[in-house]
């Protein structure tokens, strides 16, 4: 789920991003848009000119797209390519492509409707992912505005897979509802945001999309999910009403196909969904979480340094949320971090060094351990 269309264009890069959750669209003019235009081929370049003295984590930055809307990119098990999702051209939702990690050969697999969250799926045979295609080839409409920043909850929404070529389409769920935001853990197992009980929790099931059960019950939005490299915790984002009056607003929301993303906060359980506890306490959105090599932190992505909060940065806490760490500084947008399997190197999305206002790059760099947080 990410929507790139905020208010202006830098809190747009925000949730256009949200680590996989309702992917926003565009006006959905009900003329169907043709597929994005392949990205020219290439190796990258080199960027080191865009890390600021601050970001001592990283090293060697690599920008790897160049122009359009890309992000969400995720590594594959082998850590050779990439997964990610796209919008170029006059296309008003997003395309799932799959690139080399250097950046050459881009690959559309996936253009039909709205498409979001893609994975590869272990053994990096094929690749998992959210589209709207069963309502039509068309963008959906744009979400209502009138009550404020809104997500759509696409009922159209279900997962499929796909070789990372594109071909062998197959859809993995078939429920009344929003099923989306899939990610895998190191034995196969899918964990993924559903409605299909009436609210936004979070399940698993088995790769054949087979022995489905419930992780998360609390009312309000649980989405985002991310398994820890040894496949013993999940991490999540979360945005829990707090009083009766949010409680209506967030049911009413949902019962019309939108949920309100102004305070999400990140949570952690065992992969089983026992031993649930809120990890951040920050007031505004934090999202994109993902664990750090050795599992003792987490690295995601929030706006709560920002007043007005359009400056989104990447962070590090521990998992008792005790100890915070900045990891980035560009005073834009910084999102959907994700270490190689190796732990050497992290991909995310940014807009830094960008040729066009609103556009989103992947970015690939390494990874400086250094001291454990402070």
């Amino acid at each position: 789920m990410r929507d790139r269309r905020l208010p202006s264009p830098l809190f747009a890069l925000l949730l256009l991003t949200a680590a996989c959750g309702p992917a926003g669209q565009g006006p959905g003019s009900g003329t169907p848009a043709p597929p994005p235009p392949p990205a020219e081929p290439g190796e990258g370049r080199d960027a080191a000119d865009l890390l600021l003295p601050q970001e001592r984590r990283l090293s060697n930055l690599r920008m790897l797209t160049d122009g359009g809307e890309n992000a969400e990119a995720y590594w594959s098990w082998a850590g050779d390519r990439f997964v990610y999702q796209a919008r170029r051209g006059e296309r008003t939702c997003d395309a799932i492509r799959v690139m080399n990690v250097d950046g050459s050969a881009p690959t559309t697999i996936h253009p039909g409707g709205a498409n979001t969250c893609a994975y590869f799926l272990e053994g990096d045979e094929r690749v998992i992912f959210a589209s709207t295609v069963s309502g039509g080839e068309d963008c959906p409409p744009r979400p209502d505005r009138s009550q404020g920043y809104v997500w759509p909850i696409y009922a159209d929404y279900e997962l499929y897979t796909a070789r990372p070529d594109g071909s062998d389409l197959k859809r993995l769920t078939n429920s009344p509802g929003y099923d989306a935001e899939a990610t895998v853990g190191p034995d196969g197992t899918i964990v993924f945001t559903s409605t299909r009980d009436g609210d936004l929790d979070l399940y698993l099931m088995d790769p054949d999309g087979s022995n489905v059960r419930r992780l998360t019950d609390t009312p309000g939005y649980d989405g985002g999910a991310f398994f820890s490299p040894d496949g013993t915790k999940i991490v999540y984002r979360a945005s829990r009403p707090e009083t009766p009056e949010e409680l209506e607003d967030y049911r009413a929301l949902l019962d019309n196909g939108l949920v309100r993303p102004n305070r999400l906060e990140l949570y952690v359980m065992n992969a089983d969904g026992s031993n649930q506890r809120k990890v951040t306490n920050l007031g505004k959105a934090a999202f994109c979480p993902f664990f750090t090599p050795d599992s003792k932190a987490i690295i995601f992505t929030s706006n709560h340094l920002d007043p007005r909060g359009r400056n989104f940065d990447l962070f590090l806490v521990t998992l008792d949320g005790t100890k915070l760490e900045r990891v980035t500084w560009n005073p834009s947008f910084d999102g959907f971090p994700m270490f190689s399997p190796d732990g050497t190197k992290l991909v995310f999305g940014s807009n830094r060094g960008n040729s066009s206002e609103g556009d989103t790059n992947v970015f690939v760099a390494d990874w400086n351990p250094l001291p454990a947080l402070n």
